[in-house]
């Protein structure tokens, strides 16, 4: 039997939920009551979000494709490392400090100097993120080596803020629907992205509902960051 994936929970700043979302919360009560049904089991959602920037999407960097406790531990030691958190800064440290000691794989020491210097160089414009549509500000994100889709989505979800982002690519959100509806497996990402689209304009706070199921349902509530998917 495959393992299934750990609950995503984003690294955290733990705040009240905004009026936006609130709003959403009560649309989808009443469009998709099995999935609002998620509060009365899970309890009151939780309202997670990133910093935004160079940091947030470091932070996620370092969560792609490991555990949620790897993940935590590797962030910890890369943030203290003087200078890191700042495009030029992270540039100017060598493989010793980024992976010896703060424990990066090579490749995403890669990716993470690769989003140092596409900031630097202006090919990538975190300022201007506010003004682009959802689809072209994550292919202005994906376009970076060592982001894709899946960390642009995260990253506009948790720390901009957008309503209606939905990481199709994400396992524990395949799982938490298979799960919440009894599906006989866990939807691929197309299907996932299919299944979703009945949640919009509010897929942002559909994902984060079934993030909260799952993290209850496999029973790590204070799960730390991040996704493995």
């Amino acid at each position: 039997m495959s393992r299934l994936p750990p609950p995503f929970t984003p690294p955290l700043l733990m705040q009240t939920s905004p009026e936006w979302a609130e709003r959403g919360l009560a649309t989808l009560a009443l469009a998709d009551p099995a999935l609002h049904g998620v509060l009365d089991r899970a309890g009151p959602l939780p309202w997670r979000s990133r910093p935004p920037g160079f940091p947030g999407l470091l932070r996620t960097i370092c969560g792609q494709q490991i555990s949620n406790r790897a993940a935590g531990a590797i962030w910890g030691r890369l943030r203290a490392l003087p200078g890191a958190l700042e495009p030029a800064g992270l540039l100017a440290l060598d493989d010793a400090e980024l992976c010896r000691l703060a424990g990066l794989s090579r490749p995403k020491a890669a990716h993470a100097r690769s989003l140092a210097a596409a900031i630097l160089e202006g090919r990538l414009r975190l300022d201007a993120l506010p003004s682009m549509e959802d689809e072209e500000a994550i292919a202005h994100l994906s376009a970076v080596r060592g982001l894709g889709r899946w960390t642009a989505q995260v990253h506009l979800l948790f720390a901009e803020g957008r309503p209606d982002i939905f990481p199709e690519g994400d396992l524990a959100l395949a799982a938490a629907l298979a799960h919440l509806r009894g599906l006989p497996s866990r939807p691929t990402p197309r299907t996932l992205a299919v299944l979703a689209e009945q949640w919009r304009p509010w897929r942002s706070i559909a994902a984060r509902l079934l993030w909260h199921h799952w993290r209850h349902a496999t029973g790590r509530p204070g799960a730390d960051p991040e996704d493995d998917g």
